[in-house]
């Protein structure tokens, strides 16, 4: 989408941080682009995205985070890539850096790297606290980031998250890079969401460069995006079903996971549909007998699917562990702009699909799910009836499926331009805002997961619950680490 986006004086921009205060807009994302910072600001009904800059003078810009919470980490991330001072920012400490980069700074005036100081984490008082460290290395393939819980006995009275640690450089590598080679690097931002990055990243090229994609392609694209929905959130149910030793859970869900990748190989010849969505439409069509596929898979999840439900539903010892664990308040959902399932499950009732909404969802009908509770439970019941918007969804995406192209041809050589595409990911909204350099190359992109405003609401959910029912919390949540550290 072509966006306003207004330099403003430091009055100007204070005055923007107050209306964030005060709850009259979201903060969709915060950003750096040396010598400036960029602010992304949602409308209170969710309706109207605008952009606001700061030219930085002297390396410094007013604090956001100082009037508005959500924004701490973004500074900290700023502060680390850039080099630019939030002046009056409550917290300076590093974020992404972690000390071991060849130089600071990398994306603004690099400076030598030095050695880094150890982290202070947060100081919690009161008699008989002990602290607990977990990660950076946990079990499994679980991703890499650092937990400090402080307890009192066996219950959690602080959180505090240390990221960072799969930070891989994107935004550095997208500079000068060409659109096709910064759409693979955008996919492969977080693996399990590279549908959504590439949908999002191709709606800011499309912006930026003033084309739209053929109407088959923007179809087939929101077809991706309901099959990568649907196969995490099955692979979502059934993992926070077995944190509560439910595998039968597990075993069912990874099935319909299963099938549900099976499906999505059959019709764009990748499990993921990794690099299908690009710039200008889509590299393939649906496959020849996809649509087929599509079907049975849809008979095949509405047959089991009710089933799990009940069997989740009706389970006493799984509804003791998710019923009232790990509850976010829904002003803390709000405050934070918290999208996905952990939005919803608390009152917040944004799906980027429907407000500002893109095609095609403004020609599909569906309805977006929001809860109150904000718990565990809450979140896996916003997840089971996100499964059932997308498979009617799919159902309607095939119907209505139009003939025609499916890719309109790019030229980027001489234009320089800036746009930004913000798309319903299955954890939520992802935003990416690009700009440009006239030469065919990007000068400056920036992305941001919805894990960037959900993995601090974890920390409050967490508290005053028992240590036992962290993983539980977590995979409720289930942020992103490769996401959030870039």
């Amino acid at each position: 989408m072509i966006l306003p986006r207004a330099t403003v004086n430091e009055k100007a921009w204070r005055q923007a941080i107050e209306q964030l205060a005060a709850g009259r807009c979201t903060l969709l994302g915060l950003w750096g682009d040396a010598p400036a910072v960029h602010m992304a600001l949602l409308s209170e009904d969710f309706s109207d995205i605008a952009i606001v800059s700061y030219n930085c003078k002297g390396g410094k810009y007013p604090s956001v985070a100082a009037r508005h919470p959500p924004a701490v980490r973004l500074e900290r991330a700023i502060r680390d890539l850039f080099g630019l001072d939030a002046s009056g920012a409550p917290d300076t400490r590093s974020w992404l850096d972690l000390g071991f980069w060849n130089a600071r700074h990398p994306l603004g005036k690099r400076a030598p790297a030095r050695k880094a100081k150890p982290y202070e984490f947060l100081p919690a008082e009161g008699e008989g606290l002990h602290q607990i460290p977990v990660g950076p290395v946990h079990a499994s393939i679980i991703e890499p980031g650092h937990f400090r819980f402080t307890a009192n006995g066996e219950h959690v009275v602080r959180l505090e998250q240390r990221l960072g640690y799969v930070h891989k450089g994107i935004e550095s590598l997208m500079h000068g890079a060409t659109l096709d080679a910064a759409a693979k690097l955008a996919a492969r931002t977080s693996g399990d969401s590279t549908v959504a990055y590439a949908f999002a990243f191709a709606q800011a090229a499309e912006a930026a460069l003033q084309v739209k994609a053929p109407a088959r392609a923007i179809y087939l694209r929101a077809l991706m995006a309901e099959l990568e929905r649907l196969a995490n959130h099955f692979g979502d149910i059934g993992a926070i079903c077995n944190d509560a030793s439910f595998a039968l859970m597990h075993a069912q869900c990874a099935i319909l996971r299963e099938r549900t990748l099976r499906a999505a190989e059959a019709c764009f010849g990748h499990r993921l549909m990794m690099d299908v969505i690009v710039p200008g439409g889509v590299a393939c069509d649906l496959a020849a007998g996809g649509a087929a596929q599509l079907k049975s898979l849809l008979t095949e999840v509405r047959r089991v699917f009710p089933r799990l439900i009940e069997l989740y539903d009706n389970t006493a010892s799984l509804q003791d562990r998710t019923v009232t664990t790990g509850i976010v308040k829904p002003e803390y959902a709000r405050q934070f702009g918290a999208g996905g399932y952990v939005g919803r499950a608390s009152g917040r009732a944004f799906d980027a699909r429907r407000s500002p909404g893109y095609a095609p969802y403004g020609d599909l009908k569906f309805e977006v799910p929001v809860l109150s509770a904000g718990d565990v439970d809450a979140r896996v019941w916003i997840r089971i009836r996100e499964v059932e918007q997308s498979l009617s969804l799919i159902e309607q995406v095939l119907k209505r499926l139009p003939n025609g192209k499916i890719h309109t041809a790019l030229e980027a050589k001489g234009k320089i331009g800036e746009g930004l595409g913000l798309v319903e990911a299955f954890r939520g909204d992802v935003l990416i805002w690009l700009r440009l350099d006239g030469k065919g190359r990007v000068d400056r992109c920036h992305m941001r997961d919805a894990s960037w405003f959900q993995w601090p609401l974890l920390e409050t959910a967490v508290e005053g619950n028992i240590v036992a029912d962290f993983p539980l919390c977590n995979k409720s949540f289930n942020c992103s680490y490769s996401g959030h550290d870039l």
